[in-house]
């Protein structure tokens, strides 16, 4: 199964890092697709790895905040809006991990209505 996650640029808490292990666990995931910035991506790349699975990055067009993962695949950098929906329309499922409640100005929040849309079921972890 591939699974794409978003999440903001802050690192997120060992906890939640837990958390997206035992679901990407849960879903049987072979591949993950991440935007390849600092904070949750760069992360969700480090436990993919240590799970043994496959990592695609899709990077952002600007190269200030992005993570440089050394991943299976890397997608050609795109500004984020396209980018994101790219990492959507390549899933099974998502993953979001975003650091507060639901806001209209949120690339995080932005790609989970956007999957909803899409009809790409995902799952929220608590922040």
């Amino acid at each position: 199964m591939k699974v794409g996650v978003t999440g903001s640029r802050h690192a997120r808490p060992a906890e939640t890092l837990a958390r997206l292990r035992r679901t990407l666990v849960e879903m049987g995931a072979t591949e993950l697709h991440h935007g390849d910035c600092f904070g949750f991506d760069e992360q969700a790349h480090g436990v993919a790895v240590s799970l043994g699975l496959r990592t695609v990055a899709h990077p952002p067009i600007n190269p200030a905040l992005r993570a440089f993962c050394e991943a299976d695949e890397v997608r050609e950098p795109l500004d984020y809006l396209p980018r994101n929906r790219e990492i959507v329309h390549s899933v099974d499922r998502m993953i979001a991990a975003p650091d507060g409640p639901e806001k209209q100005r949120s690339g995080t929040w932005s790609t989970v209505r956007y999957a909803k849309s899409k009809g790409v079921r995902g799952v929220v972890l608590p922040w």
